[in-house]
């Protein structure tokens, strides 16, 4: 199958350069600075020490991409989502799979409603990583899962499956999801907590790794989304605080999340999406999210 990442960051990049090191046809759609390094100079993934360049030979800005992927995993930021929905709109048929791996809870359906034709499926993804500079990827610990799934049984499709080969082909670990809305909002609630805990401590993962203040607070958060789960109708089958605790202490000490250095840089954030969205969740549901609307109006949230 043809694939196609939009959004070349720590996770599109990735993601990218795996499915190309395993011989898989990948095009990438990225802009600026980024898609003139990946053109020229391929990506530079490093990991446990090593630097690999994958070349890309496939190499596009959204507003002349006119291929007609299988298969596209979208990788862009929250805030950026609105902007490449022309382009899927422009090269999506009705065979087209959309799966987006963002770390907003939702993203999937909110997709599906711009784009009639493919189907876009939920999706989430398992990876400690950073891109200091354009065209570069470091990843921080040997963690790559993709989750992605359909929210109807009827919306199954074979090609679903053969995503789940090739990514197992290319070195990445594939859940095709029989529960995406659960398995997503599994995701949401390390992500969102971890993304908010971060930012008000101003910490990286060493501090949440030992007992302390920012360790409870990052667990009254974690609670906080496992309650809203219930409330939802999409409770956890985990229990939520003892896996996600698992997965902070096998990361690299000096892992941050991006949206801590995206704000750290002046950047736009995906504040509104992991921070301010489980206050609203909270009173949309009737759940009380205490440690969230403090953090939230510590950083400027209003009603």
């Amino acid at each position: 199958m043809r694939y196609c990442v939009i959004g070349a960051g720590a996770v599109g990049g990735a993601l990218a350069a795996f499915l190309l090191r395993a011989g898989l046809t990948c095009d990438i759609i990225a802009r600026g600075k980024t898609m003139e390094i990946l053109k020229n100079q391929g990506i530079s993934l490093q990991k446990n020490g090593e630097t690999l360049i994958v070349p890309c030979a496939r190499v596009c800005d959204s507003e002349r991409y006119n291929e007609r992927p299988d298969v596209i995993f979208v990788a862009v930021k929250g805030y950026s989502l609105e902007s490449i929905v022309p382009v899927l709109s422009r090269v999506c048929t009705e065979d087209t799979v959309v799966i987006p791996l963002l770390n907003i809870y939702g993203t999937g359906a909110v997709l599906q409603e711009k784009l009639p034709k493919p189907l876009v499926t939920d999706g989430c993804i398992y990876i400690a990583a950073s891109s200091p500079r354009p065209g570069t990827v470091e990843m921080q610990g040997d963690i790559f899962r993709v989750v992605y799934g359909v929210r109807e049984r009827a919306q199954m499709r074979p090609a679903l499956q053969a995503v789940a080969e090739d990514l197992k082909q290319a070195g990445v670990t594939p859940v095709l999801s029989p529960n995406i809305r659960r398995d997503t909002l599994k995701k949401y609630a390390y992500t969102s907590p971890m993304a908010a805990a971060g930012l008000y401590f101003d910490a990286d993962a060493e501090r949440f790794q030992k007992e302390g203040e920012e360790r409870a607070w990052f667990v009254s958060l974690m609670r906080e989304i496992d309650a809203l789960a219930e409330a939802m109708g999409t409770p956890f089958d985990v229990d939520i605080v003892k896996t996600n605790l698992a997965i902070l202490d096998a990361l690299s000490p000096n892992a941050s999340t991006s949206m801590q250095r995206d704000l750290r840089a002046g950047k736009p954030s995906e504040i509104d999406g992991l921070l301010f969205e489980p206050v609203r969740l909270g009173k949309r549901y009737g759940v009380p999210t205490p440690q969230y609307r403090k953090i939230a109006e510590h950083f400027g949230f209003s009603e």
